[in-house]
């Protein structure tokens, strides 16, 4: 590889391993860029930044061939794909949100089922309030996109000795734990599930994947934890069963996001929020770090690069089927 510029959200003094060749340049979505975006041959999108920031210097990438998100989903950068070129690869970042997104999913079960809500408010108010509350164990779990993330939440539920795990992707296949079922088996799974945890990628087909018909199949009791994307769930379907009381929801994030003050969300019965936290803990960096790493490698040796998820084509970018999309399997959530 000749010698190119790489854009790092990350100050390259600050990655340990970073192989030579390529001049680093360091650009977290501030006003000014740091060189020519003509000559960016590799864009890490900067992370955990509004969507108008990441993409303000695709249009001008008119040499990348690389661009590496490190987010889990992709669905922030996809609608500046038709800018670039043909053959530029999208990368995420599979490997680096498991640990921090399955341990949210977990915490968001747990303190959903076992009230740490009420027990947080009551403490506020100087009162020592108990009762009875739902354990995880024995409960069936159902994980509705069963990649890296979903296989790491259910690592983490084993422990808990929940009854049963059922798994749904896009695809069905076997795993060492047991069946995947594809999504049109869904329908049939909804109803024995007592936890339902969504982190599908946000696609067109799984916009509203949650919707009314969806929650109605959920059985009475029900919690709903979405650590996806908020448009997988249909907000005003949720409230209607919130407000009735008949299923319970841990959300980390919502539609629309940031969800804004007075919006009745914040009111609901029954809901947990978390904002938008599944992938920003202390795991993220060194993670993202030894992913770089890797990639630039890999990169720099041309050598095929990890987590490609769809290559730009004649007409935008396509995936292994020439579809527009496709070939995302990434789970977000972060």
């Amino acid at each position: 590889m000749t010698a190119a510029d790489v854009w790092l959200p990350v100050p390259p003094e600050e990655i340990e391993g970073l192989p030579e060749g390529p001049d680093y340049r360091f650009w977290n979505g501030e006003e000014d860029f740091p060189a020519d975006p003509a000559d960016c041959a590799f864009y890490v999108v900067p992370y955990m930044k509004p969507v108008d920031v990441v993409l303000r210097p695709v249009p001008r990438l008119s040499s990348v061939q690389v661009v590496q998100t490190l987010t889990a989903g992709t669905d922030a950068i996809e609608p500046g794909l038709t800018h670039l070129r043909p053959g530029v690869r999208l990368c995420n970042a599979r490997g680096v949100h498991e640990a921090s997104t399955a341990e949210l999913a977990l915490t968001l079960i747990l303190g959903s089922l076992r009230g740490v809500p009420d027990f947080v408010r009551a403490q506020d108010r100087g009162e020592w309030r108990g009762g009875f509350r739902p354990a995880l164990a024995d409960r069936n779990v159902l994980i509705v996109g069963y990649g890296a993330i979903g296989s790491a939440i259910e690592d983490r539920l084993v422990p808990f000795e929940v009854a049963r795990v059922a798994r749904v992707a896009r695809s069905a296949r076997t795993t060492a734990r047991g069946p995947v079922h594809p999504f049109t088996d869904l329908n049939s799974l909804l109803p024995d599930a007592d936890v339902v945890v969504l982190v599908t990628p946000l696609t067109e087909a799984t916009r509203h994947l949650a919707n009314a018909d969806f929650l109605a199949r959920m059985k009475d009791g029900a919690l709903l934890v979405n650590v996806a994307r908020g448009p997988i769930v249909d907000t005003k379907a949720l409230l209607a069963e919130l407000d009735s009381g008949r299923l319970t929801a841990a959300l980390d994030v919502t539609d629309p996001e940031p969800l804004p003050p007075g919006h009745p969300l914040w009111e609901a019965p029954g809901l947990l929020i978390s904002p938008h936290v599944g992938g920003p803990t202390s795991a993220f960096l060194p993670r993202a770090k030894r992913l770089l790493v890797d990639q630039l490698h890999r990169f720099v040796n041309q050598e095929p690069l990890r987590n490609v998820i769809l290559t730009t084509g004649a007409t935008g970018a396509t995936g292994a089927t020439g579809a527009t999309g496709a070939g995302t399997t990434a789970p977000k959530g972060a």
